[in-house]
């Protein structure tokens, strides 16, 4: 399509705030700025939309427009799908911020984004969506009369082993989804204009100052500039100057949107909010939940998360193979999770998603088995479940297989009942089916496959062998997955699952060897399949297809080792 894009900004910028007193900065927190553009393509097709555009502080200029193309089915979990254009002026300060920049880490990062792979219009668009699903609500519910918003986040703390050896630092993933900031002391708050309508806002980042001691000991941050410069968010200010508007949001005309009920920073909510929400406490214009629209937006990935995702899923994979191509009998559980933990980072991992399970011969009946500190003898199975976290996405993949790289007759067996599940399981991952409704075809094969293993007694009747079918797989067929492990996990798994959405499908089977019930030959045997799953309109796309599941595919790498 032919046309040309004219986009003219018609604001002047604000004075430099830094300096000038609390009322000038409450004044700044307040603009009332009107943006103004029009867009008209020329060409075979023609349409005339209505821009929005944001101003940014410090003289950048972002122009931004919004079109709606697509409405997702559920109503409860509507969300508009818009393109955001922006122009950056604001340029990198020549150093180390706190978090990678395209200045300092070429490698990693592209002009223009925020994190590797995403950039800044993508986190622009969520701060927008989250604005426009708040806008949905208030008409939804209608609790709320013409009131103005603030929906504040706070990032998570540094926590620390002992005294003063830190952890290594984890953003929490709300905030990082909205900003894409990387330290820790931050807050977020996302604020209508006075006498603007939802969904138009400014974000505003309050960050830790710059402090030539801590980071001698701590490393670079960022500061005010280069949290500006990264981040792209409208107005930056130290997390101190933040106590100048706790006054300012006490005001019973503006409806806070914040998570009270688990504070992800206990300092920053005893220091500022909590004497907020006391203040508010006898209001009838009460604090509102945010956390469940968040959700809503994050079940749904993007292209750009998709493609994070999927080379999650390849690290993933190809840790897995040299973990399997190192296994020998005996070896310790503890050398696999090293292994793995080990190919996962040499492939670019930024950090394992979460504590694997390494389980030798019958620890692999303890699902969440992380001790890792047992041998596995010649003749046993290991279960492994692990992933890796890529540049803020996970993965979580499960496989089992000899350690001796040979399967026995009944571990075959078993194997290959969970495997026959898993692919049924997995066929079903389309456009308007549940994890609920996999759950039960999982379920129903399931006590199939027990009563042709001979596990089940073919005189049970229906209800004793769905029962006996969650006796030995006592877990649900999977979760929903993105920046956690288990993401979203306020968001049922009764909703129809739309493309965008990315689910784990994980059937086990697993017989403790103190199973009296079952045959002896199966006894001591637990075996679980997983696999990461991307929801499309063609069909599941699965994430980690390149870890072999198949029998002869598992003993042909094994058997190749020298």
């Amino acid at each position: 399509m032919w046309g040309f894009l004219v986009v003219y900004i018609l604001k002047d910028t604000w004075n430099k705030w830094w300096g000038e007193g609390v009322d000038e900065l409450l004044d700044v927190l307040h603009l009332n700025i009107v943006y103004l553009c029009k867009l008209v393509f020329v060409g075979w097709y023609f349409c005339t939309v209505t821009l929005k555009m944001l101003i940014r502080s410090t003289g950048m200029f972002i122009a931004a427009f919004m079109i709606p193309s697509w409405i997702r089915g559920i109503k409860s979990y509507q969300c508009r799908k818009f393109s955001v254009q922006l122009t950056q002026a604001r340029k990198l300060p020549s150093r180390y911020l706190g978090q990678p920049s395209s200045f300092t880490h070429p490698h990693l990062l592209k002009p223009g984004e925020v994190t590797p792979g995403l950039s800044l219009s993508e986190y622009a668009l969520r701060r927008y969506q989250l604005m426009h699903l708040i806008k949905e609500e208030v008409k939804a519910t209608g609790t709320v009369g013409n009131t103005d918003h603030a929906v504040i986040f706070l990032s998570n703390p540094t926590c620390y082993m002992t005294n003063d050896i830190p952890y290594q630092f984890h953003q929490n993933t709300n905030f990082l989804y909205l900003c894409g900031f990387q330290e820790p002391d931050s807050i977020l708050m996302l604020k209508t204009a006075p006498g603007k309508d939802l969904p138009d806002h400014k974000s505003i980042l309050f960050v830790p100052k710059r402090d030539q001691n801590r980071e001698l000991w701590d490393g670079p941050r960022s500061g005010v500039d280069g949290a500006a410069a990264l981040t792209g968010v409208d107005l930056v200010y130290t997390t101190e100057d933040f106590k100048l508007l706790v006054q300012k949001l006490k005001d019973e005309g503006i409806t806070i949107w914040y998570d009270a009920t688990k504070p992800t920073h206990p300092q920053l909510h005893c220091d500022y909010l909590k004497p907020l929400l006391e203040s508010r406490s006898e209001y009838k214009n009460k604090i509102r939940a945010v956390r469940h629209l968040v959700q809503n937006l994050r079940l749904f990935k993007s292209e750009a998360e998709i493609e994070l995702m999927k080379n999650a899923g390849r690290i993933t994979s190809q840790a897995f193979i040299e973990t399997m191509f190192a296994s020998r009998s005996p070896v310790n559980e503890a050398l696999l999770y090293a292994k793995f933990d080990y190919e996962c980072r040499a492939r670019g991992a930024d950090i394992l998603a979460y504590p694997p399970v390494v389980a030798g011969g019958n620890r692999s009946n303890i699902l969440h088995y992380v001790k890792n500190n047992q041998l596995i003898q010649d003749g046993e199975m290991v279960l492994l479940d692990g992933g890796c976290e890529s540049f803020g996405y996970v993965s979580d993949v499960t496989r089992t297989w000899p350690i001796n790289g040979r399967f026995t007759g009944p571990q075959a067996e078993v194997y290959q009942a969970v495997l026959d599940i898993q692919k049924s399981c997995l066929s079903l991952c389309s456009v308007g089916i549940s994890l609920e409704n996999i759950y039960t075809l999982m379920l129903t094969m399931l006590a199939q496959n027990l009563t042709e293993l001979g596990i089940c007694q073919k005189k049970l009747n229906n209800d004793e062998v769905f029962k006996a079918a969650r006796k030995y797989c006592p877990h649900h067929v999977g979760h929903y997955l993105g920046m956690d492990v288990h993401d979203t996990p306020d968001i049922s798994r009764s909703l129809s699952l739309q493309p965008g959405m990315v689910i784990t499908i994980e059937p086990g089977i697993y017989i403790p060897e103190d199973d009296t019930e079952a045959p002896r030959k199966f006894q001591g045997v637990g075996v679980r399949i997983e696999d990461d799953v991307v929801i499309t309109e063609e069909g599941p796309l699965i994430l980690s297809a390149d870890c072999p599941k198949e029998i002869q595919d598992i003993e042909g790498i094994c058997s190749s080792r020298k």
